[in-house]
């Protein structure tokens, strides 16, 4: 019996190969030139230096997935972290392997290019259209630029470029596929991914979720709604899980105290090893009449500070005339003092000390709180507070036998308790302390104190109080002496008991979540930033690296002729749509639905891709640089090829036309290849140009590009 030979046979796209490896000889050769460090990877490095030293940090710009990218090229590497991360230009290290640090972006930067043919493929063009389209992102100097460094917007558009594609080859998969839905998975891990790397990915999230609901609507009533609802789990949940997911990577691996716990509440810091989890290890859980404390605002962010006074007076009258209490003053002092501890009475009685056992202090309880240093209770009244006159003025009681008795009682109110009857805890516990005889709650104002304040920050007691008004035992440890001296000594002294105050994973994502969206950097000009608009004509461009000794030098300069062609495609398109659209609306129908069809697919991908990339920056008052427009410019990149070809075939009746076209079409191709070519001693920093030579590749006055005349 004759037997069957096992055959397997498979296909290979020759041009998408060939495309690849073209991607990949233009992102990778070279890698490790220059040897320096290079624009934002001063930035980018501190960041993976701290992975590599598992130390917590926060980066306001974004997720922390991209970073992590980053720092797992440089674990590849043998990279340990010890970096010096403090000029653009200074030369690696001899120990530091430079390829590693760069290798992953390069790596998604050129997978980029065959990713937007097999998009285009999806978007039903020809193969022509397709390799044009690939063609245009190949040859893009500004995006090889930002490819072959340790920065982020190759990786960002990688996972756009990869959502998009798998969920259009999702659709039009047939539907007894059995791996159809795996290309939706896909599709809402590269959204999770993109989410993950920078938040303007939420936008091209939106955009991709708005399409599959166009999908899935008209899928009602055709097919069964399980087909709706998976693909619900697919571009909804299974994200949302994947972007915790990064998270909870990310809070694993930076279990160490580092520069930005201050940011972070006391809970957090204590779950971190070192900084303050050395202070509180061991100290009590539960505060109990006796207890000496220090009491952290909530409401001071980014900078922390905590409840404080000393032995000096408000003023008998501020500079604007008003009268003060002259009593002590009560502050918010932003370090660490001996001055910041106060001890938790119970006002029945007179101890100061720790009781046995001790009586834990509960929700609603009446306290009075007494300065550890001077003895004073902390008090307020009716009088208008020396910096907010609309708020009463708190203050240390000093009795100078007039008409004003001590109001020094304050009801405790556990803000996040789980009961009614829940006991106060040691940072676990945010509180507010409302002063029984006036109602006003015990807050942060903002505001700072004159010089007879030593400009600490303001605390009043508010009635309409707005914010957060919150406090958190911090620091705390039991009394045992009832003296002033002795109590004086003991206060460096903290009493250990074992306690173990780890939070959730939930609990700290949603801090972590909260600090990244809210906490700001603060603005400044540079050099190199730029709008919006002046992105579209590429006005500015960024010097990235210039050599110490010769004109050798790489700027972020994109390809003239591609960012022309981007521009002039796009005002086409929607001139081009309006006439479609007003001669559907009178009933003329100029093409086939078919192909109308796939002209609306062709811009929602590419000109929806564009507005959601690039029109949310017209809205955002940060500093902006000219690579931020790259994602953006992507997809903008099918669209000139489409457009011809849809001329071509749509629009072009007569052949002569159509031969015209195309000899037209034939210069702008030479045309970009040659304007790609004429700047890439910019783009790879080799070879070294003359003066005269780089002075003739500035093209428009208000670029910067550096020379040296010899």
């Amino acid at each position: 019996m004759q037997q069957q030979r096992l055959m397997v046979t498979f296909q290979v796209d020759v041009v998408l190969l060939l495309i690849t490896l073209l991607a990949f000889w233009t992102r990778l050769s070279h890698l490790s030139y220059p040897n320096a460090v290079v624009f934002d990877e001063v930035y980018y490095g501190q960041f993976v230096s701290l992975y590599m030293k598992r130390i917590f940090f926060i980066d306001e710009s974004g997720p922390p997935l991209g970073h992590m990218i980053l720092a797992f090229g440089a674990y590849l590497g043998g990279f340990d972290g010890n970096c010096v991360w403090n000029r653009i230009g200074a030369e690696y290290p001899g120990s530091v392997s430079v390829l590693s640090l760069r290798l992953l972006p390069a790596v998604c930067g050129s997978l980029c290019v065959p990713l937007l043919y097999l998009l285009s493929v999806e978007l039903r063009l020809s193969q022509t259209t397709c390799c044009a389209a690939a063609a245009l992102l190949l040859l893009e100097n500004s995006l090889i630029v930002q490819s072959r460094f340790m920065l982020l917007e190759s990786v960002l558009i990688f996972f756009l470029f990869l959502a998009f594609y798998s969920y259009l080859r999702f659709h039009s998969a047939p539907s007894s596929s059995c791996f159809r839905y795996c290309w939706l998975l896909l599709s809402g891990a590269s959204c999770a991914a993109a989410v993950g790397v920078k938040y303007m990915g939420v936008f091209s999230y939106l955009l991709l979720l708005g399409v599959a609901s166009v999908h899935s609507w008209n899928l009602i009533g055709d097919r069964a709604v399980s087909h709706c609802v998976c693909r619900a789990v697919c571009l909804l949940l299974f994200p949302v899980l994947l972007y915790l997911f990064w998270f909870y990577i990310h809070l694993s691996l930076l279990h160490r105290s580092g520069p930005h716990d201050q940011l972070m509440s006391s809970a957090f810091q204590a779950s971190l090893e070192g900084g303050l989890s050395r202070i509180t290890q061991g100290q009590p859980l539960e505060v109990a009449y006796g207890s000496q404390v220090t009491l952290r605002s909530s409401a001071s962010q980014p900078i922390p500070c905590w409840l404080h006074s000393h032995k000096v007076n408000y003023p008998i009258r501020y500079e604007n005339g008003r009268g003060s209490s002259h009593q002590q003053q009560v502050t918010c002092y932003p370090f660490k003092d001996v001055n910041n501890w106060w001890i938790i009475k119970d006002p029945s009685r007179q101890d100061l000390v720790i009781s046995s056992p001790p009586r834990s202090v509960r929700h609603g309880d009446v306290i009075q709180l007494v300065h550890g240093m001077t003895s004073r209770y902390l008090n307020s009244h009716d009088v208008a507070a020396p910096v907010s006159p609309h708020a009463q003025e708190v203050s240390g009681y000093i009795d100078f036998n007039v008409s004003m008795p001590a109001q020094n009682l304050w009801r405790l109110e556990i803000t996040n308790r789980e009961a009614e009857s829940e006991t106060w805890k040691t940072i676990l516990s945010e509180v507010r302390l409302v002063h029984v005889n006036t109602s006003a709650v015990l807050k942060l104002s903002g505001a700072s104190l004159p010089d007879w304040g030593f400009h600490q920050l303001e605390v009043v007691g508010e009635k309409l109080f707005k914010g957060s008004s919150s406090w958190t035992v911090e620091e705390h440890r039991y009394g045992t002496s009832q003296e002033q001296k002795d109590r004086e000594a003991e206060l460096h002294s903290p009493t250990h008991i074992d306690v173990d105050r780890n939070i959730s994973f939930w609990m700290k994502f949603v801090e972590l979540q909260w600090k990244m969206l809210t906490v700001k950097q603060e603005d400044s000009e540079h050099k190199y930033s730029s709008s919006p608009l002046e992105w579209l004509t590429m006005e500015t461009n960024i010097a990235y690296w210039l050599h110490s000794s010769n004109n050798a030098q790489i700027h972020l300069i994109g390809n003239p002729v591609s960012w022309c062609l981007a521009n002039l495609s796009l005002l086409a398109y929607l001139l081009l749509a309006v006439v479609y659209l007003l001669r559907r609306r009178r009933g003329f129908r100029d093409i086939s639905e078919d192909a109308w069809h796939q002209f609306l697919s062709v811009g929602c991908v590419c000109v929806g891709g564009w507005a959601v990339n690039f029109l949310p920056f017209l809205l955002m008052e940060k500093t902006l640089f000219l690579y931020h427009y790259l994602p953006a410019l992507c997809f903008l990149f099918p669209l000139s090829p489409a457009l011809l070809e849809h001329a071509h075939t749509h629009l072009l009746s007569s052949l002569v036309y159509r031969r015209a076209l195309c000899v037209c079409v034939l210069p702008a191709a030479l045309s970009v290849f040659l304007s790609y070519r004429t700047f890439c001693p910019l783009t790879y920093g080799s070879p070294e140009l003359s003066a005269n030579q780089l002075q003739a590749l500035r093209w428009r006055d208000s670029w910067d590009i550096l020379y040296r005349h010899r």
